[in-house]
């Protein structure tokens, strides 16, 4: 192989430190046994510079190569999808690396390295992902500078400065570009985590699935008020409406099996107070969204559905911000149509006949809606049931099993048993879902509401006051409620999975002082650079330059622009003129004369590499001493100090042989 086309060892070591750190944000989401892939094919490359390994022949590579698709196959289950494609890149780079033998093979590793940097963004966007993405971008970059530094024989970690200015260079132009350049739609989309479970409330509801959320401390979202925050009691945050049961299961009614005339959402009448506020939605891949009750949405795209709730009609895969009225003392369907009706009386086939028995003795006692409720919530509050983040597993009928049996339950649980017990009376009832609460930053001001926070609740419909919310879990832990779930569960059981949680850690006051502070800075991120839209946009413009119209659009595009590039442009111009001829450039140019005076001309623009290789194919005897001097002029353009000094001897000495007019006069 020609010596400027070979990779120095200063260039392989900073390939394998980059390829390490492009593999470790994915380590959660990968199978183990391409760690040790990634282990194993570094420790051959390197065998294979020492000399003691040879490059891999065809065989071995398709050997290698079906083994990697195979074990992505029983990893996943499957090879499409975006984790599987994912690992397949990550694989793909580990399998290249064996077989680099030259700069060609480096570029294609290397643009696929700024490739695997992108796509650590589609698992999550992050503050300090992007600020480790960032590392990995200079890592990568230092790489490939240190690829066009032929003869680099020791780690040299000046290599990563010179990335490291180049990155800060462009740094304006890139603030440029995602301030003012158009932010234009996807050209395809992608399947989001297709194969990872979505923590969060899910589509069904039956005893046991809220309380595993319980034990989770990841944010769902984040929420800002316009003006004062409610109270805790009062923040019910609506999700997911339940109507039917069925297998155990609550879930809701399809869109497509409401009759037309009952999927219009009234307008709220505008009793109490007005509360404008935003929301910031982590991804869920589900189409829901969260609010107070009587939501209207503000936000173009989001809908209002006719049980009063407030849903996406694409499946939320980013950080998702909109915004949103409530009127949360204003009665929800004063009037229930007979279909609605029916849908919220329907109890399946013949489960849980004692907490059917149960209703219809309630319902003989009590003719009143309102005093049947207060009797239920009565029994909760008084009988030995426990609010458990435990609860034990129940049988074919679980009510029952609950209400006379265990007596231990989490939110769904009481909530399950209530509207059960209201359907057999004939009363219309049904469980929503979201969640309650939540923890208030005092840096700015916003809710922060964590999945342990997910909560399911009842409403029951009553003449002349439409639904009404009913929370049995208030009944039976009102410090749920008022306090939150920490204060109301059995000592040690909150977040007992997640022992190093910084929210265990919140009695103590500089840890959750760091909490708050990043949290509040989480949250700028996502309302500044993962929200910014074409809509953000458009709004900031207008903010810095009035009315825009194409033409002003454009002009402020040219001279943003402008003003980054011009004083770039200057400065290299000027430092151009002003800069001395280096000896290592005098030298290079007296042997670019003496191979002209030998008929081999250099070609203006031509590249050293390019010109010994045209060079070495005129005059194959003097192969050797071309690339010789080649390599020692393009390896001073990256050393300083002694070493450039012993270096510029080397090719003073390398270029002697062809010249006796003493080069120095020259």
């Amino acid at each position: 192989m020609k010596a400027p086309d070979q990779i120095p060892r200063n260039a392989l070591v900073w390939i394998i430190i980059s390829m390490f750190a492009l593999l470790a944000p994915h380590l959660g989401r990968i199978p183990l046994w391409i760690v040790f892939l990634y282990a194993f094919t570094a420790f051959w490359r390197v065998m294979v510079y020492a000399g003691r390994w040879s490059f891999p022949g065809r065989a071995v590579k398709f050997l290698l190569v079906s083994a990697g698709f195979a074990g992505i196959f029983f990893s996943y289950g499957n090879v499409l999808g975006l984790e599987p494609t994912v690992a397949l890149l990550l694989i793909a780079f580990a399998f290249k690396l064996i077989e680099l033998a030259g700069r060609k093979d480096a570029y294609v590793l290397l643009f696929l390295g700024y490739f695997i940097c992108i796509t650590q963004f589609l698992f999550s966007q992050d503050i300090l992902l992007v600020v480790y993405v960032l590392f990995c971008v200079v890592l990568v970059t230092t790489a490939l500078i240190a690829l066009h530094q032929p003869g680099e024989h020791s780690f040299n970690r000046r290599t990563i400065r010179v990335a490291s200015v180049m990155l800060a260079q462009a740094f304006p132009l890139m603030l440029v570009l995602f301030f003012l350049f158009p932010r234009l739609g996807p050209l395809w989309s992608v399947p989001i985590k297709t194969n990872t479970a979505t923590t969060g409330v899910s589509d069904f509801m039956k005893p046991g699935d809220i309380s595993s959320l319980g034990k989770s401390d990841e944010v769902a979202f984040r929420a800002q008020f316009d003006g004062k925050i409610p109270d805790r009691s009062d923040l019910y945050w609506r999700g997911l409406v339940f109507s039917r049961i069925m297998k155990g299961a609550w879930t809701g009614v399809p869109h497509w099996e409401v009759p037309i005339k009952e999927r219009g959402t009234a307008l709220p009448v505008e009793l109490g107070e007005r509360l404008d506020y935003t929301v910031i939605m982590e991804p869920t891949q589900q189409n829901w969204l969260f609010s107070l009750r009587h939501a209207q949405p503000l936000t173009p795209g989001m809908l209002a559905a006719a049980d009063h709730r407030l849903f996406s009609p694409v499946e939320i895969e980013d950080d998702l911000r909109y915004e949103v009225i409530s009127w949360t003392e204003s009665p929800l369907d004063t009037n229930i149509s007979e279909w609605r009706r029916a849908v919220e009386l329907k109890l399946p086939g013949q489960d849980n006949p004692r907490t059917r028995a149960l209703g219809r003795a309630l319902r003989e006692e009590f003719e009143d809606n309102a005093a049947l409720v207060d009797e239920v919530l009565r029994r909760f509050r008084q009988e030995p049931y426990v609010y458990t983040l435990n609860p034990p597993l129940l049988g074919s009928d679980p009510m029952d099993e609950f209400l006379f049996d265990t007596r231990r339950g989490f939110c769904e649980h009481y909530a399950s048993a209530f509207v059960t017990l209201m359907r057999a009376a004939g009363v219309p009832a049904r469980v929503v879902a979201g969640y309650q609460g939540g923890e208030i930053n005092p840096v700015n001001r916003t809710v922060i509401v964590h999945q342990f926070d997910a909560h399911a609740w009842a409403e029951v419909w009553l003449s002349e006051r439409g639904w009404v919310r009913v929370d049995p879990t208030a009944a039976v832990a009102p410090d749920r409620i008022e306090l939150g779930l920490e204060q109301a569960v059995e000592a040690g059981s909150f977040l007992q999975d997640t022992p190093l949680s910084p929210l265990r850690f919140r009695g103590v006051v500089w840890v959750n002082s760091l909490r708050l502070q990043y949290d509040a800075l989480t949250y700028r991120w996502q309302s500044w650079v993962t929200g910014f839209n074409s809509e953000t946009q458009l709004d900031l413009l207008e903010d810095w330059f009035g009315e825009v119209d194409p033409r002003k659009y454009v002009a402020i595009l040219i001279g943003t622009w402008l003003l980054v590039m011009i004083p770039v442009a200057l400065t290299l111009l000027l430092r151009s003129k002003v800069r001395p001829r280096q000896p290592a450039e005098r030298y290079y140019l007296a042997f670019c004369r003496r191979m002209a005076d030998r008929g081999v001309h250099r070609e203006p623009g031509e590249t050293p590499d390019a010109f010994a290789e045209r060079a070495s194919m005129a005059l194959p005897d003097y192969r050797e001493e071309i690339y010789r001097v080649t390599g020692l002029y393009m390896q001073l353009a990256y050393s300083r100090g002694s070493e450039a000094d012993d270096l510029l001897a080397q090719l003073k000495s390398a270029i002697s042989p062809w010249s006796r007019l003493g080069l120095e006069a020259r």
